[in-house]
């Protein structure tokens, strides 16, 4: 790499990368177009490779262009990282975590999680942001966040995923339906009612699991509702439009007008797994990694 390329010009080959558009890129870097053009220009004769394909008002990276907008991407969210937890050394913190989670972990899990961790490192900060295990993995890849809890069974190469807790599902109903803990038999006798679910796009490995206990059942069931939200569904449970099926822990942290009876006599549980970049240089993360290792 010669010497002339700087930080800068890795900034400006980034910006141009994501939005593909030489003006909409220059407007971002609040610089001019013939500027940025020229820099780009600049960036590619000192490598010695080209990076763009300029087709009249298309550009398209290059192989090399895409390869290297990944690991510039990974890199230079490095280079922050290690920035940021220089400044927090600075004023007297450990450091930062960011935590990508999914609602019923943070019923119970992550909160004990925090105060077992805490005893030991009372100096690190934490970020927690509700997101679905699409999102988790995503921002997991691009180091976005330090770990992540998710319900999936299976994740990319480079991340490492641990279970932590195997839970049974619960139907959930209105308080005042007909059907409760003490009569009910089977989902069978509930084929006609309407259901309100977690939106397949939220985790599709969970959502055909819930599929599947129907299934089962004998029965397709009317969903009638999708969302993203525990509190959504218990809202719309609450009011009549329909029941659900959620993971059992997801019964805490809640004080709504409805009533849950655990399915414990059907072969589908529901895993909430831990999950984290292997290559990951959070100096704070690996002893989080083992707090949660001893907690389960």
């Amino acid at each position: 790499m010669s010497y002339q390329l700087e930080l800068r010009h890795l900034k400006y080959f980034l910006a141009v990368a994501e939005e593909l558009h030489f003006r909409k890129a220059a407007d971002r870097l609040f610089i001019s177009q013939p500027g940025l053009s020229r820099q780009i220009k600049q960036m590619e004769d000192d490598l010695g490779i080209q990076l763009f394909e300029r087709h009249n008002r298309k550009v398209v990276l290059t192989p090399s262009g895409r390869y290297l907008k990944s690991e510039l991407t990974r890199n230079l969210k490095n280079l922050d990282n290690i920035i940021n937890h220089a400044k927090l050394i600075h004023d007297g913190k450990q450091g930062k975590l960011e935590f990508g989670y999914v609602g019923s972990a943070m019923q119970e899990i992550i909160p004990n999680v925090l105060v077992k961790f805490k005893e030991k490192h009372p100096d690190v900060q934490f970020g927690l942001t509700e997101m679905d295990n699409q999102k988790q993995i995503d921002n997991l890849l691009h180091q976005k966040i330090d770990i992540g809890f998710v319900r999936l069974d299976t994740v990319p190469r480079g991340l490492t995923i641990q279970p932590i807790i195997k839970e049974n599902f619960c139907l959930v109903l209105p308080k005042n339906h007909q059907i409760n803990s003490k009569n009910f038999k089977s989902l069978q006798e509930l084929k006609n009612e309407s259901f309100i679910l977690f939106d397949p796009s939220y985790s599709p490995s969970y959502y055909e699991k819930v599929m599947q206990i129907f299934t089962d059942s004998g029965f397709t069931p009317i969903v009638s509702h999708n969302t993203i939200h525990a509190a959504s569904i218990y809202k719309l449970v609450e009011n009549g439009f329909g029941l659900s099926i959620v993971p059992k822990s997801l019964q805490l942290g809640y004080n709504m007008n409805v009533q849950f009876i655990e399915l414990d006599n059907i072969n589908q549980h529901t895993t909430l797994s831990v999950v984290w970049d292997e290559h990951n240089r959070n100096p704070v993360l690996q002893s989080l990694i083992n707090t949660i290792q001893n907690s389960f």
